[in-house]
């Protein structure tokens, strides 16, 4: 059996949530493999949202097996909260929930650090999360992270004082002002806590699903632009976010990867700092955001809005080689006469050019091609051949340009405003 993947193709945002929670059923396991509580995946079905930011979206399927992967970091505080919001909500972890010993922990010194870190930075700010995230990863690859695992582990509680000591000297570089105790103690009970579910090494258990023909999704977090390595770097976050990481962030190999859906918003969003090629600041902007409801999941900012940009589409495509597109948020523009793509950048220098670029801030100005709207509500719709002319054709278009089949369409928020496309 191939590992299915599902990830995003912008800068996050896309509605993967909703979009793993549809598919999930018609999978065994779906597991996280990379990112952390800086992920806000949204579901909504019984006139309820529900939001997950280290939880796997299949937990609302009790016949199936979530995993949080190697590749994740762990914020044992905000995981508590977010099991015992489920639990509230009738949904029991415990037997369909397994971790990742592999998984690095954010220590409340890690939020410190990250805070500290961006308020240096002024008006440089990247526009973090404030979760953590950086400095979790920066421990990793500097080969000082302290592991899930490391919580069976007789010296645990070495190991963190070790960890805490060297933020401790580094927040000393910092005009900063904090406190730890009261967040040490909260941190401790919430590791407590983790033990109730399964600690596994999740390279072997993910292998043995597929070598048992099991059905696997690994469901991505964040979006391909903001890829460590390929995203519109400094403004990325610091996870391979991209199909590869996949591979990484749950110990597959390549070869055993099968279908890669792609989820893209029928327009663009942007959350913090970064370029935004085609970001639009007037009313059609706004009306985008307040249609669109566009407000982060995890940090509740508002979300810069624009047209859809082909380059960046197709350059995600590429990077992930996408084998299926599924279209987010189609309903949102409903209420334009006409829209408008992407197609190209005019440069600074007076060039023009059709790919997405090594520093987007040398982009003058996006090159549009504009289309009819449908200016007619959608979000009723069943099928393909019950949408309007016009918006068929913004499909069409974008299968043409892309060459790849846009084989879903979400047309609400709701678990069944979905079009599944012939």
């Amino acid at each position: 059996m191939k590992l299915n993947v599902l990830l995003g193709l912008q800068w996050g945002d896309e509605g993967k949530g909703k979009i793993v929670d549809v598919f999930a059923s018609r999978y065994d396991v779906v597991a996280r493999f990379q990112g952390g509580p800086n992920a806000g995946h949204s579901l909504e079905f019984g006139n309820v949202k529900h939001i997950l930011h280290n939880i796997p979206s299949g937990v609302f399927h009790k016949n199936i097996h979530n995993v949080i992967g190697n590749g994740v970091v762990l914020d044992p505080v905000i995981f508590r909260e977010e099991v015992e919001e489920l639990k509230h909500k009738g949904i029991n972890l415990n037997n369909n929930l397994a971790i990742s010993r592999k998984a690095h922990l954010i220590l409340p010194t890690h939020r410190i650090l990250d805070a500290a870190s961006e308020s240096a930075k002024g008006k440089s700010k990247i526009g973090s999360t404030l979760k953590g995230i950086g400095p979790t990863y920066m421990d990793k690859t500097g080969r000082n992270g302290l592991r899930v695992g490391d919580i069976e582990s007789h010296d645990f509680r070495e190991k963190y004082n070790f960890l805490k000591k060297k933020h401790q000297d580094l927040l000393a570089q910092y005009d900063f002002q904090y406190s730890l105790e009261d967040k040490e103690k909260e941190w401790f009970e919430a590791v407590e806590s983790l033990r109730q579910f399964a600690f596994v090494d999740s390279e072997h258990l993910i292998n043995q699903y597929l070598g048992q023909d099991k059905s696997v999704l690994a469901e991505g977090a964040q979006g391909t632009l903001l890829d460590i390595d390929f995203g519109s770097y400094p403004y990325v976050t610091s996870s391979n976010t991209i199909c590869a990481g996949a591979c990484i962030g749950l110990g597959v190999s390549p070869k055993n990867v099968g279908e890669v859906f792609g989820v893209f918003k029928a327009y663009c969003t942007r959350v913090g700092s970064g370029p935004f090629p085609t970001e639009l600041t007037n009313a059609e902007g706004r009306q985008l955001q307040e249609q669109g409801n566009e407000y982060g999941a995890t940090t509740g900012r508002p979300r810069r809005c624009g047209w859809l940009d082909l380059p960046a589409l197709n350059y995600a495509i590429m990077l992930n080689g996408v084998t299926q597109l599924v279209m987010t948020k189609a309903d949102v523009m409903s209420q334009f006469d006409t829209v408008k793509v992407c197609t190209g950048y005019k440069m600074n220098d007076g060039s023009t050019i059709r790919h997405f670029p090594y520093n987007q801030y040398e982009v003058a100005e996006p090159i549009y091609q504009e289309l009819e709207g449908w200016n007619a509500d959608i979000s009723g719709a069943t099928y393909f051949s019950e949408l309007p002319e016009a918006f068929r054709k913004y499909v069409h278009f974008i299968e043409k340009q892309t060459g790849i089949t846009v084989r879903l369409i979400s047309t609400g928020p709701s678990r069944d405003s979905l079009i599944e496309k012939d």
